[in-house]
């Protein structure tokens, strides 16, 4: 019998690249390469994709997803998937080494420079830098000057985006000092990559990120004070477009996730509010703008700054990474002075020089972009878009045309100082999967340095490239780019297996998670709540659509039972009062209910659960924000999208169960759980319980207790008031009742931090035991709805006691009763 051929990988690649080669120029990376590594990767991408090259660039984006990677567009409300390529951009180490060299080189000139902007001003004085080019930067923070940074270094962590000409050079086409993002999605890359291509990495020697990371926190912690330092990373939130990065970042590097309103400063000391007292914070890796930092010092208007933040750091008592002012340097102005600047700082011309600028602040220069517009890149000089120029991205001169011509030569000749020509690069491009076939792209290079222990530069290897969508080499016109790569540097020489993850024989051992800002302990205790709220309100809308869920029959309940089901969703606000109980009516109130987001709805309280999720991303399981994320079902019945539903409640509730290490933030989750589910149990004990229910009350209350099954395997004669109220709201073996949600209150309670060392009872753990005692001399029979009603407001009362206690109240920096500082 005749069997199937040997799939053949190395033929498969040799394939790929003729084929691929056939169409690209002969500038492409891979064709104009005769590096063994080229053939050596699309080998290991046939092993994995056999001959659908579609089906390897799905499963890399599936990787790329289970670790939990997006972005976010400005304006948009949800975020995107990261587009990850599974064609890696190959460099071998003989050409990183000089990339390397440059890079340094280029980031001793930008702090020497900034040293001076901020120091003596030299430069300046002596005219190697024209004032209008300080002075006229948004970028360019008055109030620092002068300030000796923590460390005595301005700058730690820089970018750099990088340029491969057509004839293999490489050109630097931008610098990233403020704020620079994408170190995190460079990670990711390589995870997505090799998760994808497992063997690449030792088949290759390709170089590790891992050291590079290490070398930056001990970098951040060498500057700080003290030995053993509190290093946050400051955030301005979830709605920040690479807010996934800076979460993964925080979670890798072992930093605190922080935001502005965490944050306190007091007496030139800078604190992070946690549920324990105010926390000393020794470094922050910054990722907010830098006006918005410290309101005091600059843009007052600010909301996500810390006012005094400024005179923690002129003090020296906190390092920001990096510091304010730093974007002075971004404007692409600076380009044009930067090679004579090395030459005069350093002795030596730029080993990977910049695109060729020119500042219309200068007459000559000016003259020369009017003369040359059309073979010229039109931009802002100082990033900001300037009258003449429609947009906030440089625009090649010739196709600015008409009155937009005239318009802009008119600026120009008004404000010049605002203006900069720049020559139009056309860039090297490399494959990417597009449909079942390679294609040529174009794209650039980003490329990070940061400082270690020593002050001295690193680079991280490979960094991350981004590829346009449009064939056109020109860098103008693959904008920001559609893809993203990973970029592996590899070589001859085995590379160590360095991770950030603690020495096998290390005998250290840390049972705590860590510090736990107020905030995210507020979130988790919220994210608890409204995830046992949907379910309750979705147990209701269920048992009103389907009657009951676990007992057998499926007769009609009575009018009265409906009205007060009816009541009891519509008294939540998720859904206005139906016109009657027909089932027409019904039918409509139930998917208000569930769908409707002008109410609070069970789509509402998801998609309050899900910005929570979003804004949790450091301390939550991939699995966990992928259900909170995961789109509301769209099954036609009602009952079947609600089955769906809560399916998926009960999932997420057992990752929180099961997989939630018993941390403070569980504890939050947890108590947010138990009150929520003890107000629910009061209300529908109060409305289905009390003397003179019916059978079909008694039957709808076991089922919003989900109890239906624990009745009917104790009490085989029927249903009865007295024994159904006794298991829902009494037995603490029950884990849906009242007197159960009690109990495990006062235990969350007693396992969080006390402010006092008196030994006595704080106003929420009091309160919680009242609870208990209450509960404890009440009796089925005895029960009434006054005592359920005031239940209630003492659950109310325990809700608000630990919100004073724990979270935070507008600018209050802590309470002041038992203020601790560490």
């Amino acid at each position: 019998m005749a069997t199937a051929p040997l799939f053949d990988a190395a033929t498969h690649a040799k394939r790929w690249i003729a084929d691929y080669c056939a169409r690209a120029t002969a500038d492409d990376v891979l064709c104009s390469s005769d590096d063994p590594a080229w053939a050596a990767m699309f080998e290991e991408l046939a092993t994995v994709a056999s001959d659908d090259l579609d089906h390897i660039r799905e499963r890399v984006r599936r990787h790329a997803a289970d670790i939990g990677m997006g972005f976010r567009i400005s304006g948009e409300a949800d975020e995107r998937p990261w587009p990850v390529s599974p064609v890696p951009l190959l460099i071998d180490s003989a050409e990183w080494r000089e990339i390397t060299r440059g890079v340094v080189q280029r980031a001793d000139l930008l702090e020497t420079v900034i040293a001076d902007l901020y120091g003596p001003g030299r430069l300046v004085e002596r005219g190697l830098i024209p004032a209008a080019l300080v002075t006229g930067s948004p970028y360019f923070l008055r109030p620092m000057v002068g300030l000796e940074p923590p460390g005595g270094r301005h700058l730690h962590f820089i970018a750099m985006d990088l340029g491969r000409g057509p004839t293999g050079e490489w050109r630097i086409l931008a610098d990233h000092l403020r704020a620079p993002a994408g170190a995190g999605y460079a990670l990711e890359n390589r995870l997505a990559v090799s998760r994808t291509l497992g063997g690449l990495q030792a088949r290759l020697n390709v170089q590790r990120h891992a050291p590079f990371f290490a070398a930056f926190r001990a970098g951040i912690a060498a500057m700080c004070r003290r030995a053993e330092p509190r290093i946050g990373l400051l955030t301005p939130g979830r709605f920040n477009p690479s807010y996934p990065e800076q979460a993964h970042l925080a979670r890798y590097l072992g930093l605190l996730l922080v935001e502005g309103a965490d944050l306190a400063a007091l007496e030139n000391q800078l604190y992070v509010r946690t549920i324990g007292g105010l926390k000393r914070v020794d470094a922050l890796w910054r990722r907010v703008d830098p006006r918005l930092l410290d309101p005091l010092a600059f843009d007052s208007h600010s909301q996500i700054g810390v006012p005094g933040l400024i005179d923690a750091y002129a003090a020296g008592n906190v390092v920001l990474s990096n510091p304010p002012g730093s974007g002075v340097l971004e404007a692409p102005a600076f380009s044009a002075f930067l090679p004579q600047l090395a030459t005069r700082l350093l002795g030596e011309s730029l080993h990977i020089p910049n695109i060729a600028t020119w500042w219309c602040g200068h007459d000559r220069e000016r003259v020369h972009v009017e003369e040359d517009l059309d073979r010229l890149l039109i931009g802002p000089a100082f990033g900001a878009a300037p009258l003449g120029l429609p947009g906030n991205k440089p625009i090649p001169g010739a196709e600015i045309t008409g009155a937009a011509r005239i318009a802009l030569l008119a600026d120009i000749a008004r404000r010049p100082q605002d203006y900069v020509g720049q020559e139009i690069v056309r860039l090297s491009t490399m494959p990417v999967v597009i449909g079942d076939r390679l294609e040529p792209r174009p794209f650039t290079l980003r490329v990070f340095l940061a400082r270690d222990a020593h002050g001295a530069w690193t680079v991280l290897p490979g960094g991350f490239a981004r590829i346009g969508d449009d064939p056109d080499p020109r860098s103008t016109v693959m904008g920001e780019g559609t893809w993203s790569a990973d970029v592996c540097i590899h070589g001859h020489e085995a590379v160590d297996q360095v991770s950030l993850l603690p020495a096998q024989d290390s005998l250290a051992v840390r049972r705590n998670p860590g510090t736990l800002p107020s905030r995210v302990a507020d979130n988790f205790y919220w994210l608890g709540r409204y995830l046992e709220r949907g379910e309750a309100l979705l147990a209701a809308i269920r048992v009103m659509l389907g009657n009951s869920i676990d007992a057998d029959g499926g007769a009609a309940l009575s009018s009265a039972t409906m009205g007060k089901l009816v009541g009891l969703i519509a008294g939540g606000g998720s859904a206005p009062h139906p016109l009657s109980l027909r089932r027409g009516d019904l039918t409509l109130f139930a998917r208000q209910a569930m769908e409707d987001e002008d109410w609070h709805s069970v789509a509402t309280i998801n998609r309050l659960a899900r910005c929570i999720g979003e804004g949790s991303r450091d301390r939550l399981s991939a699995d966990m924000v992928r259900l909170l994320e995961a789109p509301f079902p769209s099954h036609r019945g009602m009952l079947d999208r609600a089955g769906s539903l809560q399916r998926r409640y009960a999932a997420i509730a057992g990752l929180s169960a099961e997989h939630m290490g018993r941390t403070s933030a569980w504890r939050f989750h947890d108590l947010g759980r138990r009150l929520e589910r003890a107000m629910a149990m009061t209300r529908a004990v109060r409305l289905f319980g009390m003397p003179g229910a019916t059978a079909d009350d008694l039957s709808t209350l076991l089922d919003l207790a989900n109890s239906q099954i624990s009745y009917r395997q104790r009490y085989l004669t029927g249903i009865a008031r007295v024994p159904v109220v006794d298991l829902v709201a009494l037995d603490p073996g029950n884990p849906r009742s009242l007197a159960y949600q009690t109990e495990r209150l006062n235990e969350r309670l007693g396992e969080l931090p006390v402010l006092s060392d008196d030994g006595m009872a704080e106003p929420q753990q009091a309160l919680a035991k009242a609870l208990t005692a209450i509960l404890a001399t009440t009796t089925a029979a005895t029960m009434t709805p006054d005592t359920l009603g005031d239940m209630e407001r003492r659950l109310a009362q325990l809700s608000d006691a630990v919100a004073r206690r724990y979270f935070l109240q507008g600018a209050e920096p802590l309470r002041a009763v038992g203020l601790t500082l560490a």
